[in-house]
C-alpha cells in the first residue's frame, strides 16, 4: 500500500509525542525519592524539550537531505543538523532546568543532587548527544523503510503498466491476423454466391466488434468466446467446404470460465491453416473444454502433421504462450504435440 504524505506526517507526530512521552515518563518514575510535582515536570518539560529540539531537524532532514539517491554531501549535511540539534537539546535542557531550580518550588536535598549531575557540561553534553543520536537513527530507518516500501510499489506499479502495454500490444495483433485471411475467403465466395457472402460478412463484422470490444480486457466467458470459434469456423468452410468439420464439447461448467480473449480462436485457427491447410481432403477439428478442480484445460484437436512451413511467423502460437505467460506466469501451461494423424494444441489454465 502507497504511504501519503498526510498518513506519514500523522505517523511522525503520533511517534513524536507518544515516543518522547514513554521515554520521559519511564525515565522520571525510576527516579526514586523524588516529589510528585519533580516527576510530573521532568516528564512535561522533557518531552517538551525532545519534541522542540527534534521537530526542526526532522524539517532540515526532510528538505535538505536526498534519502533515495544519498551523496556524501547528504550525509555531512545530515551530520551538521544533528549536532546542532544536540546542542538546541543540551540548551533546552540547562534553560529549563536552571529556570526550575531558580523560580520553581523548593526541592529535596536529591533532586538538588540530581539536577547538579544533570546539569553537569559533561553529561547534558553525552545525554543529549545520545538521546538525539538514537532519535536521528529511528528517524532514518523508518524514512528508508518507507523509502524501500515506496521504491517496491512502484516497480510493481511499472511491472502492471508494462505488463499492460504488452497485452494492448498482443491483443492489437490479432486483428489484422484473422482479418486478413477472412477477407480473403469471402473475397473468392462473392462471385459465386452473393446471399452467402453477405452472411459471412455479418459474420466477420460480429467477430470484429467481439475483438474491439474485448480489446479492453483481459477476460471474458468461455461461452463468448465459442461464439468467435463458430463465427470463424463459418468463414473458414467458405475455403474447405465439405473437407471441414468442426466439432466440440464443452463442460456446462466451463462456460462461465474467464479465459484470454481470442485463445481459443487463435488455437483453432492454427489446426486449420497449418492442420487441414496442407491436406487435401480436408480434416476435422475437435475442441474440448473441461474444467477440473481448480484448473481449465482446454484442447483443440486436428487432423494432419505438426509441420510449420519455413516462412510461418507462428504468430498466433507466439501470441498465446505471451500472453498466458502475462497473465499467469507459471501457473499456466502451453503444449503443441503430434499423437498419431493428429495435431494436438492443450492449454492448462488456473480458474480465478
Amino acid at each position: 500500500m502507497r504511504i501519503t504524505p498526510q498518513t506519514q506526517t500523522r505517523a511522525f507526530w503520533i511517534l513524536q509525542i507518544g515516543g518522547w512521552s514513554f521515554l520521559n515518563l519511564f525515565s522520571a518514575l525510576a527516579l526514586k525519592g523524588m516529589s510528585t510535582s519533580f516527576v510530573l515536570f521532568t516528564s512535561i518539560a522533557g518531552t517538551l524539550i525532545g519534541i522542540g529540539a527534534t521537530t526542526p531537524l526532522r524539517y532540515f532532514l526532510k528538505r535538505k537531505v536526498n534519502f533515495k539517491n544519498p551523496q556524501i554531501e547528504d550525509f555531512v549535511r545530515a551530520s551538521i543538523y544533528v549536532i546542532g540539534a544536540v546542542a538546541l537539546y543540551a540548551l533546552l535542557n540547562f534553560l529549563i532546568g536552571f529556570t526550575y531550580g531558580k523560580l520553581g518550588p523548593e526541592i529535596s536535598e536529591k533532586e538538588l543532587i540530581f539536577f547538579k549531575s544533570y546539569n553537569s557540561v559533561f553529561l547534558l553534553i553525552f545525554s543529549s548527544l545520545l538521546t538525539v543520536a538514537m532519535w536521528a537513527i529511528c528517524y532514518l530507518v523508518i524514512k528508508l523503510l518507507i523509502n524501500a516500501n515506496q521504491a517496491r510499489i512502484e516497480r510493481l506499479e511499472m511491472n502492471d503498466t508494462l505488463k499492460e502495454a504488452q497485452l494492448n500490444t498482443l491483443k492489437g495483433q490479432i486483428n489484422p491476423h484473422f482479418m486478413f485471411n477472412s477477407l480473403n475467403n469471402i473475397r473468392g465466395l462473392m462471385l459465386e454466391d452473393v446471399d452467402r457472402a453477405r452472411d459471412m460478412l455479418t459474420k466477420l463484422s460480429e467477430m470484429l466488434r467481439y475483438s474491439l470490444t474485448s480489446n479492453s480486457q483481459n477476460g471474458i466467458t468461455v461461452e463468448q468466446e465459442l461464439d468467435m470459434v463458430r463465427n470463424y469456423i463459418e468463414l473458414s468452410k467458405i475455403q474447405f467446404e465439405d473437407r471441414l468439420t468442426y466439432e466440440e464439447s464443452v463442460g456446462k461448467d466451463s462456460k462461465g470460465v474467464q479465459i484470454p480473449p481470442m485463445v481459443i480462436q487463435l488455437l483453432v485457427e492454427n489446426g486449420v491453416k497449418h492442420g487441414l491447410g496442407n491436406l487435401k481432403e480436408g480434416g476435422r477439428i475437435h475442441l474440448s473444454v473441461t474444467k477440473k478442480d481448480q484448473d481449465l484445460h482446454i484442447e483443440v484437436r486436428n487432423t494432419g502433421k505438426l509441420q510449420i512451413a519455413k516462412d510461418s511467423t507462428q504468430l498466433g502460437l507466439k501470441n498465446i504462450r505471451q500472453r498466458l505467460k502475462l497473465l499467469y506466469g507459471n501457473k499456466a501451461q502451453f503444449e503443441l504435440k503430434e499423437e498419431s494423424d493428429e495435431v494436438v494444441a492443450r492449454i492448462d489454465i488456473p480458474v480465478l
